[in-house]
């Protein structure tokens, strides 16, 4: 399988054309991954559009690759939101590394009431931007061509303003709902993952008044960083993508 990047600027790119690699790209495709002139690669925007290309020149600092077919990836009809609330170590990068890779569309990071984690001021910044280092790097491993987007920490008031526009369902392994019999209606689904204390049930109050539905995955009690990827992987099933 090709080697992919993602390059934000190849978004005009055409058959022919020469897209450099420059800075980190370029060392770990040069140094790292050992590409070699000649050998085929794949770059992508992130929001949809695909090359494949041959690499013409190849040093640690550069790599000059020669686009030789090009598409457009359409986006799907309906996105699944992952809401993942801050957990404590690294469970919460966990899960955000696994849902790339599964197919989310969209990572929203959660200051749920129970999270032992708290983002605020400069670390919100931080918090932000390491959650998109991962995002990316997850999505070239996957081969994306859309790269999900991580948007600023929401509270809990603010996440429930999300489910007048879209299906909320909040994971909850005490409900008899099962997120299997979820069928797509057209909305874009949101799915909430707690902490690992589990959400609040003052949270879950507020949200189900604003029209999120409580589902279970299973039987057990999954972690945080688990549930969200298993619930994708459900999620993905019923909507015809896998």
């Amino acid at each position: 399988m090709a080697l992919h990047f993602v390059v934000p600027d190849c978004t005009d790119a055409a058959v022919g054309d020469v897209i450099r690699l420059t800075g980190t790209e370029a060392h770990h495709a040069s140094t790292v991954r050992r590409v070699r002139v000649g050998e085929t690669i794949t770059l992508g925007d992130g929001s949809g559009v695909w090359l494949e290309g041959t690499a013409q020149d190849v040093t640690a600092a550069q790599v000059n690759v020669r686009i030789t077919a090009r598409r457009v990836q359409a986006g799907p009809e309906t996105r699944i939101v992952l809401v993942q609330a801050l957990a404590k170590g690294d469970r919460d990068e966990l899960a955000v590394q696994a849902a790339c890779e599964l197919g989310v569309d969209e990572i929203v990071p959660w200051q749920a009431a129970r999270s032992v984690s708290r983002w605020s001021g400069p670390k919100a910044e931080k918090g932000r931007a390491r959650w998109t280092s991962i995002v990316r790097e997850a999505a070239k491993q996957a081969h994306r061509a859309w790269v999900p987007t991580v948007t600023e920490v929401v509270s809990t008031a603010q996440l429930a303003e999300r489910a007048a526009d879209t299906r909320m369902l909040l994971l909850d392994p005490w409900c008899d709902a099962p997120l299997s019999g979820i069928r797509p209606d057209g909305r874009d689904l949101l799915l909430v993952v707690g902490p690992e204390g589990g959400i609040a049930p003052d949270e879950l109050a507020l949200l189900e008044a604003a029209g999120a539905e409580r589902v279970r995955l299973g039987e057990t009690v999954l972690r945080t960083s688990t549930a969200g990827p298993a619930a994708i992987a459900v999620l993905s099933a019923n909507l015809g993508r896998w």
